[in-house]
């Protein structure tokens, strides 16, 4: 049987379209990084394990994944925060670089082929600003350099926006800025003023403007067309709008094949952003909950949809993921170091891999993919402890089988790359730390036949039953 035709919901044509790459077997990810001026907080976290899992599967179907994503390491944002803390905006940047890619290892994101960053790409942007000077569509104007919009047609064709809009609501400080021609004009490089890092240009000393630097980065990295560009859905405007603009006018090109955008994450309803003060911060959330069990959180809702955040749904995660590990336990301490021999096997344990490629290839079905999961282990653990056959060799042949198929739908989704005992071990030990208890007294409740679990109400102690 063929595997099924992969078809991604683009948001520039508002459809699932086929995806069909560039260059056959190969394709070019772009997505838009964190702006490195605090800890990441797990909206961000959201998104960037949703295009984690995208890639592992896309790389799990065979396909060469050339994947980027970048830091905004020069940013006002950065600028406000380093003058707070009395550092250098440079360094201050690179510090949070190092603490998000500790969080991005600590939560099993994979790193991506190239992680560039805006200060060491300002030759890149350099060239383009000037390419769009030359081709009418930007202007030098007291050391500041802007996009004229007006000059490009199919301005805000990704948001689907009118620009007429936009000109009666226009905010007051947008119309200070005497250095425009219109107020909607957007900065593609800024002058440099005092405390704020710089570098040399034809226009003075300045920085770039912030959507200047994924067109830059992105041409370098993948070309000047591409085929998958990702991010959050606060992105689509201004900044998607405003990099297609400058991406095209500049090279005559299409810039991506395909627009994809996540969605939100909300904080008990809430949408989760700094400015509404309703963050949780990755780290934070690490210490309270394994990594594995946030990722299958995040899995539980399709990625461009609002996913709720709630202590509970992070219990129950840690719960579900629990099963998993429990049975893969089970199933792994049955079949070690046996020789079932050759021969059939119970059911169709591959329907489960085949189940899971069809919600993935369907525009990234993350809930349709951990519903193939539970098929299938619900089939490993009805064969550990009722199996419906009596035949103990061909019982052990189908445990085999659904274990393989477990460790392909590892690759494709990012789950179960613990061994399970590790796993359970440090389950074990995060109940420990919550119930506020020694060690001693654990290993002597579990002399007792005692176990620690988690229940919608708390963490209680089980007796646990004698028959197990």
């Amino acid at each position: 049987m063929s595997a099924p035709e992969i078809r991604v919901f683009n948001t520039m044509q508002q459809a699932k379209v086929p995806l069909v790459p560039l260059t056959p077997g190969k394709l070019g990810i772009y997505v838009c990084g964190p702006t490195v001026y605090s800890f990441v907080h797990i909206g961000n976290a959201r998104t960037f394990t949703s295009f984690d899992t995208i890639v592992r599967y896309l790389r799990f179907r065979g396909f060469e994944v050339r994947y980027v994503r970048n830091y905004t390491d020069v940013d006002d944002k950065i600028i406000k925060a380093a003058h707070e803390a009395k550092e250098d905006p440079i360094a201050l940047a690179a510090r949070f670089i190092r603490e998000f890619e500790a969080d991005a290892k600590a939560l099993h994101l994979l790193a991506p082929d190239v992680s560039p960053k805006v200060s060491d790409t300002i030759p890149e942007i350099v060239a383009i600003i000037e390419k769009l000077i030359a081709r009418g569509f930007a202007y030098a104007s007291g050391g500041d350099v802007y996009f004229e919009v007006r000059k490009y047609p199919a301005y805000l064709k990704l948001s689907k926006k009118k620009l007429d809009d936009f000109v009666s609501g226009a905010g007051e400080r947008e119309l200070l800025l005497e250095n425009k021609k219109d107020p909607l004009d957007f900065a593609l490089w800024k002058a440099a003023k005092p405390g704020e890092p710089s570098w040399s240009s034809p226009w003075g000393e300045g920085r770039p403007g912030w959507h200047i630097e994924c067109s830059a980065m992105s041409a370098k990295y993948l070309g000047e067309t591409f085929d998958l560009h990702g991010g959050g859905l606060d992105l689509i405007f201004p900044h998607h709008d405003n990099e297609i603009a400058q991406s095209e006018a500049a090279s005559g090109k299409t810039l991506c094949n395909c627009w994809m955008h996540g969605g939100f994450l909300d904080l008990e309803g809430a949408k989760m952003s700094k400015s509404l003060g309703n963050v949780v911060r990755l780290r934070d959330a690490l210490g309270q909950v394994d990594a594995e069990a946030l990722r299958y959180f995040f899995l539980t809702t399709h990625y461009r949809q609002a996913l709720s955040f709630s202590d509970k749904q992070l219990a129950d995660a840690e719960t579900r993921m629990e099963y998993f590990y429990e049975t893969l336990k089970k199933v792994d301490e049955r079949i070690a170091g046996k020789d079932f021999g050759q021969g059939p096997v119970h059911g169709e344990p591959g329907k489960f891999l085949r189940e899971l490629d069809e919600a993935m290839a369907d525009d990234f079905n993350f809930p349709g993919a951990l519903g193939a999961l539970a098929g299938l282990f619900n089939e490993m653990n009805q064969l550990t402890d009722k199996p419906p056959v009596k035949d103990k060799a061909l019982v052990g042949r189908t445990l085999v089988a659904l274990r393989e198929v477990a460790r392909k739908a590892s690759l494709a989704l990012g789950l179960f790359e613990d061994v399970p005992a590790d796993w359970l071990a440090r389950r074990r030990d995060r109940q420990v730390a919550r119930l506020g208890i020694d060690v001693g007294r654990v290993e002597a409740a579990i002399a007792a036949r005692q176990a620690i679990m988690d229940t919608p109400a708390g963490t209680t102690w089980k007796v646990i039953a004698e028959a197990i």
